[in-house]
């Protein structure tokens, strides 16, 4: 707890990148992949954060460099920087910060480096054993003027024949070569980054790649495999969805874009040149680009424009237990699981004829074995798709709803509308990406 006797904490590297955090009273060593994503607490025990980056200052391959403080991201995403001298302590799975934070936002300067964006995944070679490999962790460490400073480097060989990970090797930060990037090393792959961001949640992971230099954000965003860039895709500043989009070849882009929810890629093809859209949609499977094309033809800023086609659709003859089992689906948003829309077959948007809606509340009060049928809210008020995002903010306040559904005039299900496809279109355009605003340290 803040205030109280702590001892230093030392992490020692293991293969594959895994550090492990030992206590110990020798001087504080942490490796820094471990760093990313852990709390930051303020004196009192409040979080105000969380770890994205460590900054320092490279001068040569010779010397160890000074780290200079963490890019901690607080909440509304924006990133700011935390000086190194306000940092007290780094326990298992939280810093401890002291004193007031400045909340303005983080820009990178010249004579900086970024640990995690700039060296993770690096190109180099340890000339002692002309052993070349890629930067998979780096440690840090105060010194005797108790400043903190880069101290060794965790480096992975390739791997050879059927081993699929090489010999992993910790070496200081003078016996490395290639940090700099100086006589054509230091290439970066993305390797590592990329295991970093499968482990956390997509708008972490967003916020993440946001951050990076756009030759880095386009290297990761490449590596990521379809379902995880599509989710990420879906939690980026529109500019970043479209750079990203468009530096991948068309038909890797076709396939992210049909792995996205309906209503974030038609969102997202709106974004992009008609010519470029119109040859994204052509090969995608005609299924989804059909479903993307209809939401694509509803006036901006409407029910039709702002719904999904994919919410939870059952038929009449569902049992409760068919219909836990599918709000249970990891991938749906708490907003789409919270209602059953019950239709006449067919069960896909535009659908038969609606016949209501199955609140989850309700369902686990009700025998698994009896009809969702049976539990069907019939009086809720359905949305038409030309109805206004006032008129859609409006209803879901009225009935005390996180979704809606929206039908078209032979009351056959379209889609429904969520609370937040609702915010993602009250909110300002860069709502994602509030960090631009504010001035730079």
């Amino acid at each position: 707890m803040p205030g109280s006797a702590r001892s230093t904490v030392h992490a020692a590297a293991g293969r594959g990148g895994v550090a492990c955090l030992l206590v110990s009273t020798a001087p504080a060593r942490v490796y820094i992949a471990r760093l990313v994503g852990l709390p930051v607490f303020d004196p009192v025990g409040d979080q105000v954060g969380k770890v994205r980056d460590v900054v320092a200052a490279i001068r040569s391959e010779a010397n160890q460099p000074r780290i200079l403080g963490l890019v901690v991201e607080v909440f509304g995403r924006r990133r700011i920087f935390v000086p190194m001298t306000r940092v007290t302590a780094i326990d298992s799975g939280q810093v401890y910060t002291t004193g007031l934070l400045n909340m303005r936002r983080f820009e990178q300067r010249s004579t900086e480096t970024l640990v995690i964006g700039e060296l993770l995944d690096r190109e180099v070679r340890i000339p002692s054993t002309d052993v070349g490999g890629t930067v998979y962790d780096i440690a840090m460490e105060q010194a005797r003027n108790r400043d903190w400073v880069l101290c060794r480097v965790a480096v992975q060989e390739p791997g050879k024949g059927l081993r699929r990970r090489g010999q992993t090797h910790v070496v200081e930060w003078r016996d490395v070569t290639g940090l700099t990037g100086r006589d054509g090393e230091g290439t970066q792959g993305a390797t590592h980054l990329v295991a970093a961001l499968n482990e956390m949640r997509p708008a972490d992971a967003a916020s993440m790649i946001h951050g990076l230099p756009a030759e880095r954000r386009t290297a990761v965003a490449a590596a990521l495999d379809d379902e995880r860039l599509a989710d990420v895709l879906e939690e980026l500043p529109e500019e970043d969805q479209v750079e990203i989009l468009e530096k991948l070849d068309s038909e890797r882009a076709a396939d992210v874009l049909e792995e996205m929810s309906p209503d974030d890629a038609a969102d997202l093809i709106a974004e992009l040149p008609p010519e470029t859209a119109a040859a994204l949609l052509e090969l995608m499977e005609p299924e989804e680009a059909e479903d993307v094309r209809r939401l694509m033809s509803y006036v901006e800023d409407t029910a039709g424009a702002m719904m999904t086609s994919e919410p939870v659709i059952l038929g009449p003859d569902a049992t409760v237990a068919d219909a836990l089992a599918h709000v249970r689906n990891p991938e749906l948003t708490p907003a789409l699981a919270a209602l059953v829309y019950v239709c006449r077959p067919p069960l896909e948007t535009p659908t038969g004829r609606f016949l209501g809606v199955a609140h989850i509340q309700r369902l686990l009060r009700e025998p698994p074995s009896s009809l969702v049928a049976g539990a069907l809210d019939d009086s809720l008020e359905s949305l038409r798709p030309e109805a206004s995002i006032d008129e859609v903010a409006a209803h879901l306040a009225t009935y005390n709803l996180v979704a809606a559904p929206v039908l078209d005039e032979s009351g056959r299900l379209i889609g429904a509308v969520t609370v937040d496809d609702l915010l993602d279109h009250m909110l300002p355009e860069n709502w994602r990406d509030r960090s631009t605003r504010g001035e730079a340290r």
